[in-house]
């Protein structure tokens, strides 16, 4: 056994640990003082806890060895009981937890990664092989378009079938404070408690593209844990927030009519990267003229504009609306209607969902797009190892601050300065 803390951490929340240490606090102790009667109690009782929770027994083995060590009670139990990363976890323990579907190992595995803990990287090339059977949905748009709910009623009717759901909701982060209030977990009350869903919240810690840093290594492992579905939603996005398509198989736009009028329609970006387009709030004036400007606007790239726009006595010009194209077997996007608050068109949205996913593997599609995924993330992690070697193992901060008066005063531009640190990394001179 690796001592108690492990256990300790693994299973216990950290508010509730926060409570039980009281006074405890990680730091230095004194040397030549060992455990008093009250330290020594306090440490049996979190070792009964540990072997109810199946582990081992050896707590007494780990105190006497740090008591040899001339440590004092409080530092010994700040030792057993501080932060957790892999050098202290075995990367095979917390793998066949992973792999087990246990959803504590999971909890951890996501802290180590999203806090860019020693060894992530290392756990994250050990659960590649496991990648890629989950259903990836990403659902993105606007502020207040219901987002949330449209998450929580899709997990209920995946859960209906069977599916064990993840969710991965990413809320903003504070530009003056740091803080992320992480609350759209509290809009899926309904689901929280359902051991077939995992539900993460995460900060976007200053990312501008619509998801946190880390959202994609998350969504791995939720994978390699054994969910069939990962639904991953974004922040309110704009126009140009478009990550969430590199993360998905299948992107979900949720608009609702106060969205905008036909010519916001008209805009690029977060327009063209969804495959499935939904009206939430379509109980509300103005959500049937939304549909039709959608369609239309879908229509005008298609070639067809207004291939589903009703005719003057009701009908619809070119077939049933939702019908998919007979000749060129291109994606034809379909626009519906939800009120998801009432639970609403959602039986129409999941087989949508179930629709793309079968075109995307007919037609090759699923499989580039993941293979493109592959590439952009071998670049990222490419890119920042060499922001962390020029910025951490080689002179170049110290280079720009010693020329930081000729930066200001004309004599040399950060071009300049720039490709001459480059040059002498090029050489082998760690400037």
């Amino acid at each position: 056994m690796r001592g108690l803390g492990l256990v300790f951490r693994r299973c216990v929340p950290r508010r509730t640990r926060e409570r039980i240490l009281g006074t405890i606090t990680p730091g230095t102790a004194e040397s030549g003082r060992h455990f008093g009667a009250e330290d020594v109690a306090f440490a049996e009782d979190l070792g009964r806890l540990a072997r109810q929770l199946g582990e081992l027994p050896g707590l007494n083995a780990s105190l006497a060895s740090i008591a040899d060590r001339g440590a004092a009670p409080r530092g010994a139990l700040a030792y057993l009981l501080g932060p957790c990363d892999l050098t202290d976890m075995s990367l095979d323990d917390l793998l066949a937890g992973l792999r087990s579907g246990q959803v504590p190992a999971l909890a951890r595995a996501i802290s180590i990664v999203e806090n860019g803990r020693p060894g992530f990287e290392r756990l994250l090339s050990a659960i590649h092989p496991s990648v890629g059977r989950a259903r990836r949905i990403g659902v993105t748009g606007p502020p207040g378009a219901g987002k949330s709910t449209l998450v929580e009623r899709l997990v209920m009717a995946y859960r209906a079938r069977g599916l064990r759901v993840g969710v991965v909701a990413v809320d903003p982060t504070s530009p003056f404070t740091g803080g992320a209030l992480l609350g759209d977990r509290i809009r899926m009350e309904g689901i929280a408690l359902d051991e077939g869903v995992f539900i993460r919240s995460m900060a976007t810690r200053g990312s501008l593209g619509g998801l946190a840093i880390a959202t994609r290594e998350v969504c791995d492992l939720v994978d390699a844990a054994g969910f069939d579905r990962i639904i991953v939603e974004t922040v309110g996005v704009g126009q140009s927030e478009l990550d969430v398509a590199r993360t998905a198989d299948t992107t979900v736009l949720v608009l609702v009519p106060e969205s905008g009028d036909g010519i916001q329609a008209l805009k690029s970006g977060v327009m063209e990267i969804a495959d499935v387009f939904v009206v939430n709030k379509a109980d509300r004036p103005g959500a049937d003229r939304l549909r039709q400007e959608l369609e239309i606007t879908l229509g005008i790239r298609r070639g067809h504009a207004f291939r589903h726009v009703p005719a003057h006595h009701g009908a619809l010009k070119g077939g049933r609306r939702g019908d998919e194209p007979e000749d060129d077997g291109a994606w034809r996007h379909p626009v519906l209607a939800t009120v998801a608050a009432k639970g609403e068109g959602i039986d129409g949205l999941v087989e949508a969902l179930d629709r793309h996913h079968a075109w995307l593997e007919r037609t090759g599609g699923l499989a580039e797009r993941r293979r493109r995924r592959l590439v952009e993330r071998t670049r990222e992690v490419l890119d920042r190892a060499a922001r962390q070697w020029i910025w951490q193992e080689t002179n170049a901060a110290e280079s720009v601050r010693d020329r930081l008066d000729e930066l200001a005063g004309g004599r040399v531009s950060p071009y300049e300065l720039a490709a001459e640190i480059l040059d002498g990394l090029k050489q082998g001179v760690r400037v």
